[in-house]
C-alpha cells in the first residue's frame, strides 16, 4: 500500500502521505529501517526529491513549512537529526564523500562543549530550539558509528543482523 500510494510516479519520490505532493525528511528511513534496499531506483529518487526541495545550504528541513501542514506558522529551522538520516542515507546508497561532507559540516554547529539543539538557522548560523536536544546526539554518534565502520547500524539493520553477532 505504501509503495502504491505513498509514491509519486511523476516525480519519482515517495510522499509524506497518501496522495500528497509534499515531501518529509523521515523518508530518509526508508532504506534504514529495510523497507526497500539503497539500490532501489526509488529510494535514489526520493533522495534526489528531498535535495531538491528540503536541503537548504546543506542542512535539512524537517518538510516544508510553508505548505500549512502542521498548523504552525513557517519558518522553522533544519532539524538536525534529519540531516544526520540525510548523512546515514548517502552512506547507504553510496555516496561516501557526500555523506562525510554533510557529517563535518554538522560537526561544525557544534557549541564549544560539543552540544547541538534540536535545530539550526543555516541563514543566521545558530542553533534553535530544545538545547541540548538528545534526539540530535543520538544522530550524531549513530553517524559517526555508520561512517566509521565499513558495517555500521544501518548496514546491519539490512542485511537483518546485530552489531551484537556481527564481530565487530
Amino acid at each position: 500500500e505504501v509503495c502504491e500510494k505513498g509514491f509519486d510516479r511523476q516525480r519519482n519520490t515517495f510522499v509524506q502521505a497518501f496522495g500528497s505532493k509534499h515531501m518529509d525528511a523521515s523518508l530518509l528511513m526508508i532504506p534504514q529501517v529495510g523497507f526497500l534496499k539503497p539500490d532501489d531506483p526509488r529510494v535514489a529518487g526520493t533522495i534526489a526529491a528531498i535535495e531538491r526541495d528540503l536541503l537548504v545550504d546543506g542542512f535539512l528541513m524537517r518538510y516544508d513549512t510553508g505548505g500549512k501542514v502542521d498548523g504552525l506558522p513557517p519558518g522553522e529551522g533544519a532539524f538536525l537529526a534529519c540531516t544526520f538520516w540525510y548523512a546515514d542515507a548517502l552512506h547507504l546508497v553510496g555516496r561516501d564523500d557526500d555523506a562525510h561532507r554533510v557529517f563535518d559540516r554538522l560537526l561544525t554547529v557544534c557549541n564549544d562543549v560539543g552540544l547541538l539543539a534540536e535545530e539550526y538557522d543555516p541563514v543566521a548560523k545558530r542553533q534553535l530550539g530544545n538545547f541540548p536536544q538528545a534526539f540530535s546526539h543520538v544522530g550524531l554518534v549513530n553517524t559517526a558509528h555508520n561512517l566509521g565502520q565499513n558495517h555500521g547500524p544501518a548496514k546491519q539493520r539490512l542485511e537483518g543482523g546485530s552489531a551484537a553477532n556481527a564481530g565487530d
